[in-house]
C-alpha cells in the first residue's frame, strides 16, 4: 500500500508540474525573430531595437535570426512554415508583404492569408534628391524641367521592384512626366553615380543620402510621405509641392504565422506598442530615417491591404516586370 501511495503522490506531483507548464504565461521560452535582410540595414536595426526591448519586458530572450535574400522573400516563407505558437515572429519589410505579391508570379506564400499582423513598428519616407547640376529647387521646377526635356532626366534606384523604383514610377504617373529609370545592384553604387552626376535624381532612403545633402553634394527637393518627416521638418512633401495624393513610404512591422492565437498577438502588440513610445527607442529608430508607430493588429491588417493594393496599381500602370 505504501508503494502504491508513493506512486499516486508522485503521479499527482507530475500532473501538477505538467499543468503548471501548460498554464505558464507566454512566452515560456526564447522567441525567434526572423529578419529578411543581412545585419546593418534598416530592417535589422529596427528589428534589433524591438528585440532588445521585448527581451526586457517579456523576461525572455528574443533571438534575432537574419535570413537575407530575395527582398525578404526567403524569410517570409520560413515564417509561414513555422509552428504558429508565438515562438517565431518576423520583423517584416514592406517588400515581402506588399510589393512582391504584385511582382513575383509564383510567390511561395500568400501575404494576405499566411501572416498574422501584430503591429506596424515604424514608417519612414524616402528623400527626393537631385544632383546640384540639375537647375531645380522645387518639385514644380523639376516637373517643368522634365516636361521640357522628356525622356532625358534619369532617376537611379537600387534595383527593379524596390521602393525607390516604385516611387519614381508613381512620380511619373502622377506628375505626368517622362523620366528614365536606371536600376543598380544596391544603393551604394546608385548614390556614387548620383553624386558623380552620372544620373540626375533619386528617391532614396534618408540615411544613405542625408549627409551628402548637408555637404552640398546633393540637393533635397522633397520627402515622399504624406506628412513631413519629424527630423527634417523644413523639407516639404511631394504632395504639398503640387502632386496630389503622392504617398510612398518604407515601413516595417511585426507579423507571425497566421494561425497563432489572438492572446499571443495581443500580448506582443501591447508590449511592442509600449516600447515604441519610449524616448530612447524613438531616437534610435529616427537614426534609420523613420518614426515609430505601434498601431493595433486590426489597424495593421487594414494598412497592409491598402499598401498591397496601392503597389499593385503602380506595378500594373507602369507595366513593371522583374526577372
Amino acid at each position: 500500500m505504501k508503494i502504491l501511495s508513493h506512486l499516486i503522490a508522485a503521479l499527482c506531483l507530475l500532473c501538477a508540474a505538467f499543468g503548471n507548464a501548460l498554464g505558464q504565461a507566454y512566452p515560456a521560452k526564447p522567441v525567434r525573430m526572423i529578419i529578411g535582410f543581412p545585419p546593418g540595414g534598416g530592417t535589422d536595426i529596427i528589428g534589433r531595437i524591438v528585440a532588445q526591448k521585448l527581451s526586457e519586458t517579456l523576461n525572455q530572450q528574443i533571438i534575432v535570426d537574419n535570413r537575407g535574400g530575395a527582398s525578404g522573400q526567403l524569410a517570409a516563407e520560413l515564417v509561414t512554415k513555422a509552428a504558429p505558437d508565438g515562438y517565431t515572429i518576423m520583423m517584416a519589410h514592406i517588400a515581402a508583404i506588399s510589393i512582391l505579391p504584385s511582382l513575383v508570379a509564383k510567390l511561395p506564400y500568400d501575404a494576405q492569408k499566411d501572416f498574422a499582423p501584430i503591429t506596424l513598428a515604424a514608417i519612414g519616407p524616402n528623400l527626393l534628391v537631385v544632383h546640384p547640376s540639375v537647375p531645380v529647387k522645387t518639385v514644380q521646377e523639376l516637373i517643368a524641367l522634365a516636361k521640357a526635356r522628356p525622356g532625358q532626366l534619369q532617376y537611379a534606384s537600387p534595383g527593379a521592384g524596390t521602393v525607390q523604383h516604385l516611387a519614381g514610377e508613381l512620380f511619373k504617373l502622377q506628375a505626368k512626366v517622362d523620366i528614365l529609370h536606371v536600376p543598380y545592384k544596391g544603393s551604394g553604387q546608385s548614390i556614387v553615380d548620383l553624386i558623380a552626376g552620372q544620373v540626375h535624381m533619386d528617391f532614396d532612403a534618408i540615411p544613405p543620402v542625408i549627409n551628402y545633402v548637408r555637404q552640398g553634394k546633393l540637393r533635397a527637393i522633397a520627402v515622399t510621405s504624406a506628412k513631413r518627416f519629424s527630423l527634417l521638418p523644413e523639407i516639404p512633401t511631394i504632395e504639398e509641392s503640387g502632386v496630389p495624393g503622392f504617398d510612398m513610404s518604407t515601413w516595417w512591422g511585426l507579423v507571425a504565422p497566421a494561425a497563432v492565437s489572438k492572446d499571443v498577438v495581443n500580448k506582443l502588440y501591447g508590449e511592442t506598442a509600449k516600447l515604441l513610445r519610449q524616448p530612447d527607442v524613438k531616437e534610435k529608430i529616427a537614426f534609420v530615417g523613420a518614426d515609430p508607430v505601434g498601431n493595433t493588429p486590426d489597424e495593421f491588417a487594414v494598412f497592409i491591404r491598402s499598401e498591397t493594393e496601392k503597389y499593385a496599381r503602380i506595378v500594373k500602370a507602369a507595366n513593371i516586370k522583374v526577372d
